[in-house]
This record gives structure tokens, C-alpha cells and sequence, in this order.
């Protein structure tokens, strides 16, 4: 069964914060306000174009902090939304929001129109860099509210961002560790951007902070998808996902910004794996890996064939083996 998100990007609502690195309007292409009639124009839209069979389908408002528009607001959009559910041409409604705007009367609320998952923007969980981003909530908030979530069983998932600002490696593996405990059933990871018209781009301009690179940004990425995985955590998403606002021509001032950010991270590990497998002094390896994974072991633009070649001197050819799982690599070198 393959799961189909409806997005509906709710720029800035409920949020009383400037984050140094926001900018909704601009990361989620949208200027206007969402009204009951737009959320039913929008679903019924994406409704046409997924199939019928064989999926599970979520209304998801994203952007900006859900649960801190007034009440009545997140109402009248919920309803909209749950008209679609209660006729069973949708599964469920996601909401995005911040961890210190959840107490019981939101949780009640949102049950009641059918809200099935929560995904909190957690970013870090080192007080130090929440207050340098301006985040205006705290680890503690984070740790409250998903166990209030918990007590509602909602679906749980939690965002966080690398190179935030005071933010260091280490600090995003802390920070992955302390989601790990608090066993989210999905996260997404989220390595800073710098975007146009942002506190984060003028300490851009001005030399007071360092955006990661995009191989760093893989590096970094990568260990803490293992991570997760290695908790049986699902990670839905690495890096933003590519608009016209989001990419090198557009809005990204700077920062590790790329059209398939996670296929660069997957093609990474398999990097790792292929490299760990040659024999010293082969000169050819045929690498066996399950068909769907071929482009990832390949790497965006050939690089893993590109770089065995530069850094061991061998030339490998990747090939399908069906019997094999993802990430099994069989690798017979000459």
C-alpha cells in the first residue's frame, strides 16, 4: 500500500516567532491565507490524480505552527478536511506544529475531526541552539508534549535541522539520540538552508554563521539516517523538498540545497558498503544489488563509479541481483 500526503501549506499561522532561518511564505510558495473552501478545492484536486486502490491518503497542513491559530480557524479547517474522511475518499488528516503549542484542549479538538498524525518541529534539542534560532520553546516543551501526544495515539513524528546556528555535528547526533528516546514513529531530517529575507541570511552576509556544505551536510545526514533506522524509526523525508523557490535559482541564499538530497545520502551508504567489499588490488568488481536500488548505488551522476575509480583505481559495474534485499551488495572483483 503506498501512502499519498495532500499538502496544505498554512504559511506563518499561529507562529509568534521569527525562527532566524524562516521564511514559510517563501520555502512553501505560497502567499495567501488558507480558507475551509481552499482546503476543499485543494483535496479534491490531488483526489483526482491519486488512484483508488491499494493506498493510504492524508490531508496535511503544513507550514507555519497549526495548533496556534485560534481555535475556530483550525476548526472550520479541520471540518473541511473531515468531510473527505467521514466519506472515505481520504484516511486521515496530518498537522504540523510546534511543541509548546499542545495541551489537552488542542489534542481533544483535533481528535474529534479525525486528526490521525502530529508532527512536531522539534529542530534541536540543545537549549543553547534553540534560543540562538529563536525558536521560542525549549527541550522541555518537546519532551511534554509528545507525551501528552502519546496519551492520545496519535501517529508521532519529529522534525529536526543540522547546522542551525551554535550547532555542530556531535550536537545533531545528541540531538538524534534524544528523539530516538522519545520513539517517534516517523522523523524527518532538515540540514539548514539559508533563505532570502531571514535573520540567517543576514549572519550569512555579515560572516557570523557558516551554512554546511552540501558534502557535509551528506556526511552528517547520512549517520544519523542510520541512526534512525537502526531504531526502527522511519525518516519520511531528508532535505526540503525541491520547489522553484527552493533551488540554487531561487530563494536559497545559501547552504546545502540539491534536487534529490536523500538519494545523494542513500548513495552515500552504499558508497561505504561497495568500498568495504573490493578486494585489494582488484582492478573490476561486478556489484549485485536489488534492482530497485540500482540508481542509488550508481550515484547521482555516476559519483560512486566516478569516485571508486579516482580514489581505488577500479572500475565497477553495477547490476541487478533480484534475491537481494536493499542494501545487501554481492560483489565478485577481478
Amino acid at each position: 500500500m503506498r501512502t499519498y500526503n495532500i499538502p496544505i501549506f498554512v504559511p506563518h499561522k499561529g507562529c509568534p516567532y521569527d525562527c532566524v532561518f524562516c521564511n514559510q511564505k517563501r520555502i512553501t510558495g505560497t502567499q495567501k491565507d488558507v480558507t475551509a473552501d481552499d482546503v476543499r478545492c485543494i483535496i479534491e484536486k490531488h483526489l483526482e490524480t491519486i488512484p483508488k486502490e491499494n493506498r493510504y491518503v492524508e490531508a496535511a497542513f503544513f507550514g507555519g505552527s497549526f495548533t496556534g491559530i485560534p481555535i475556530e480557524e483550525q476548526t472550520g479547517l479541520l471540518r473541511a478536511a473531515n468531510e473527505f474522511l467521514e466519506q472515505g475518499f481520504i484516511d486521515g488528516i496530518r498537522i504540523s506544529t510546534r511543541p509548546d503549542y499542545i495541551d489537552r484542549t488542542i489534542l481533544d479538538n483535533l481528535k474529534r475531526f479525525g486528526v490521525t498524525t502530529i508532527e512536531l518541529g522539534v529542530q534541536s534539542m540543545n537549549d543553547e541552539i534553540l534560543k540562538l534560532s529563536n525558536r521560542g520553546h525549549t527541550c522541555a516543551d518537546v519532551i511534554n508534549s509528545v507525551k501528552l501526544i502519546r496519551e492520545y495515539s496519535f501517529v508521532l513524528g519529529l522534525q529536526m535541522m543540522t547546522g542551525l546556528p551554535g550547532d555542530t555535528d556531535e550536537r545533531s547526533l545528541k540531538t538524534a539520540d534524544d528523539i530516538i528516546e522519545l520513539k517517534p514513529d516517523i522523523v524527518r531530517i532538515y540540514p539548514t538552508l539559508t533563505i532570502k529575507d531571514t535573520y540567517l541570511e543576514k549572519l550569512y552576509l555579515s560572516g557570523k554563521y557558516t551554512p554546511q556544505t552540501v558534502s557535509e551536510a551528506v556526511e552528517l545526514s547520512k549517520q544519523l539516517l542510520l541512526k534512525f533506522e537502526k531504531n526502527n524509526i522511519i525518516v519520511i523525508r531528508i532535505g526540503l523538498q525541491s520547489t522553484e523557490e527552493i533551488s540554487e535559482g531561487g530563494s536559497v541564499v545559501a547552504g546545502p540545497v540539491h534536487s534529490s538530497f536523500r538519494e545523494l545520502v542513500e548513495s552515500s551508504i552504499y558508497y561505504d558498503i561497495i568500498s568495504s567489499k573490493i578486494e585489494k588490488n582488484a582492478v573490476r568488481a561486478d556489484v549485485f544489488v536489488n534492482p530497485s536500488e540500482i540508481s542509488k548505488a550508481v550515484g547521482n551522476k555516476r559519483g560512486n563509479i566516478i569516485k571508486l575509480k579516482n580514489e581505488k583505481n577500479i572500475d565497477i559495474r553495477i547490476l541487478e541481483d533480484k534475491e537481494l534485499k536493499k542494501r545487501e551488495v554481492r560483489c565478485v572483483c577481478y
